[in-house]
């Protein structure tokens, strides 16, 4: 069952009166899905077109995010709300930073481009934890910054396996198919319950990369403010 919402670009813009400050694109995904790539070449088209953009990723290169990829990684043990603790408190840092904050890049008017936000929390942390939990965790960052769109880089769980057992070169915590399969379905749960409040894009993560972002830069480029390409 799909249940992502596509309000179409009238629900991304108005039209008639285009803010000065800038856009908060999301990317999202399963492992394998691309949308590390995807981000980084969208960020390199906003900046070619209109030389205002910021690419950053979760969690970031702060202490805080440090730590969590070495869980991830497995070189620290630790539980589940531990982690959603960490989490919580290196979004805060990413989006409040007086150097280089999600908040105040977007208020001087670039165009933040984020791979990764808190519905990842959801996907990766509701195995361990309830999701309402999770709602709750991230309502803080959620209250202070709502993307303007997010892409769904939807992708199967075979092709998932399958890119992954080609490109990677060490196993993390995500990387069966019980756990890719539960993952997926948690961010289709978590975009259920929160899909009414935000802009979420399915995009078929199946295709080339080309096709990919001729159709993510088409929504992306009308939604900062021009005509594609």
């Amino acid at each position: 069952m799909t249940v992502f919402v596509y309000w179409g670009l009238e629900g991304l813009i108005n039209k008639n009166e285009m803010s000065k400050a800038g856009k908060f694109i999301v990317f999202e995904g399963i492992d394998g899905s691309g949308k590390s790539t995807m981000s980084k070449l969208i960020h390199d088209a906003i900046n070619e077109k209109y030389a205002n953009s910021y690419h950053t990723f979760e969690p970031t290169d702060s202490p805080i995010g440090s730590v969590i990829r070495n869980i991830l990684k497995k070189r620290i043990e630790t539980d589940e709300k531990t982690i959603a603790a960490l989490f919580l408190a290196d979004r805060l840092d990413h989006l409040q930073n007086k150097s280089n904050g999600i908040l105040k890049c977007i208020n001087e008017g670039k165009n933040v481009i984020c791979d990764r936000y808190y519905y990842s929390s959801y996907a990766y942390h509701v195995p361990h934890l309830p999701l309402d939990w999770i709602i709750e965790v991230n309502k803080e960052c959620a209250n202070l910054l709502r993307p303007d769109v997010v892409f769904f880089m939807d992708l199967s769980v075979e092709e998932s396996l399958s890119r992954i057992s080609k490109n990677r070169n060490f196993k993390d915590l995500y990387e069966t198919e019980g756990k890719i399969k539960a993952v997926r379905e948690n961010y289709e749960a978590a975009i259920l319950k929160e899909g009414a409040k935000d802009n979420v894009i399915r995009i078929d993560a199946h295709r080339s990369v080309d096709e990919i972002f001729e159709e993510v830069w088409a929504i992306t480029d009308e939604l900062i403010g021009g005509l594609a390409k």
